[in-house]
């Protein structure tokens, strides 16, 4: 009996702890605390930090949540930075990615809205800016990087046949 009190008590704790209920009140508060400006309403934000420009719009209904920053209009990228991009998805960008909408190129942070805690919000804030101010250089969100990161020199794929498949 025992136990099964102290297994309880363990479970109840843990889902009491890893249960997070963003909504937009809570999340315009952290922004508000995070941005030199704010302006808009719940749901939708404009927001800088740095004379970075931000948007962070959220669905309660479908529980989702982005906040985007942008980068530049698509006319002012070759082709070498956009797969620079595309390569800093994959090994540089981590939680943010660097994506095309209307003709601009954004970094942006997507998540599930509920289930955000306040410390993944100020990160993410943080990764956008970060992918944002170092796009044409390092192309990075964070410090880390998975290898094969732009810079390091990269093998050359061996050649292989695929096999032949049936239309």
């Amino acid at each position: 009996m025992k136990k099964i009190i102290i297994f309880t008590i363990i479970l109840f704790s843990f889902g009491v702890i890893s249960a997070q209920h963003m909504n937009n009140f809570k999340l315009g508060e952290i922004l508000t605390k995070q941005a030199d400006t704010i302006q808009g309403q719940a749901g939708n934000w404009r927001f800088a930090v740095n004379d970075k420009l931000f948007i962070c719009l959220t669905d309660e209904k479908n529980n989702r949540m982005r906040i985007i920053s942008p980068i530049t209009e698509v006319s002012n990228i070759d082709e070498k930075m956009l797969k620079n991009c595309l390569i800093a998805n994959f090994h540089t960008a981590l939680d943010v990615k660097y994506a095309i909408s209307d003709d601009i190129l954004w970094s942006v942070f997507i998540h599930p809205l509920k289930e955000l805690s306040d410390t993944q919000i100020i990160n993410a804030i943080t990764q956008v800016y970060n992918a944002n101010y170092t796009f044409g250089t390092i192309y990075s969100s964070t410090n880390l990087s998975f290898p094969g990161a732009i810079g390091q020199e990269k093998e050359k794929p061996k050649e292989r046949k695929l096999p032949k498949q049936k239309i």
